[in-house]
């Protein structure tokens, strides 16, 4: 059976360049079609393209960064295409963003974990049962971000939310701070070894 990535290869050559992941990058890719089809939705190559970058990226990225890093001299798709399917990719729970940074993060909790997930991270879409949460630790030095999950933390919430009568439709944490090697190059122990490592070297 053909598949969609298949029929781009054959027939779309002249608008779209495909790009191609790394074989981990590959696999996760396919995970997530798998979850989309099992959801309903369709995992077209484009979409596909525009997770693929976000997982490929080092740090979160912009809608604007992505626009241009699917851009070719004969391909210049406008901003909307990549909202688009950044919407289609949030709904579906593969993708978080980080609204400190307007910017996007794989949920790597989904795509790294065995496809059985735990109820506190569930992509259902009836959210009155099972809400989608993002929780996630942002370091204002460089800009990382790590996503974590704990129940207690949502449990906390649903606690809280149920105290007031308000039907929570969904819940992301951003906590700010400095990562491990940020707040060890702050300190004083740091800062020392970094100014020495400077004079060494001039």
């Amino acid at each position: 059976m053909e598949t969609d990535r298949d029929f781009c290869r054959a027939h779309c050559t002249d608008r779209m360049i495909l790009i191609d992941f790394s074989p981990a990058t590959a696999t996760q890719l396919d995970r997530a079609e798998a979850l989309c089809s099992r959801q309903g939705g369709r995992m077209t190559q484009q979409r596909r393209e525009i997770l693929g970058l976000i997982l490929d990226a080092k740090k979160p990225v912009g809608a604007y960064d992505l626009l241009e890093k699917i851009k070719t001299p004969d391909r210049r798709p406008a901003p909307p295409t990549v909202y688009r399917a950044l919407d289609f990719l949030l709904e579906h729970g593969l993708i978080h963003r980080i609204e400190r940074l307007s910017a996007f993060v794989p949920c790597t909790h989904l795509l790294h974990d065995a496809p059985a997930h735990n109820h506190d991270h569930c992509h259902e879409h009836d959210h009155d049962t099972c809400l989608h949460t993002a929780q996630f630790l942002i370091c204002r030095s460089c800009k990382s971000v790590t996503e974590i999950v704990d129940s207690s933390l949502m449990a906390t919430l649903r606690g809280i939310c149920r105290e007031q009568n308000f039907v929570m439709q969904g819940a992301s944490i951003e906590v700010i701070g400095l990562c491990a090697t940020c707040a060890a190059e702050a300190s004083p122990a740091g800062k020392a070894s970094h100014k020495q490592a400077a004079s060494s070297s001039s």
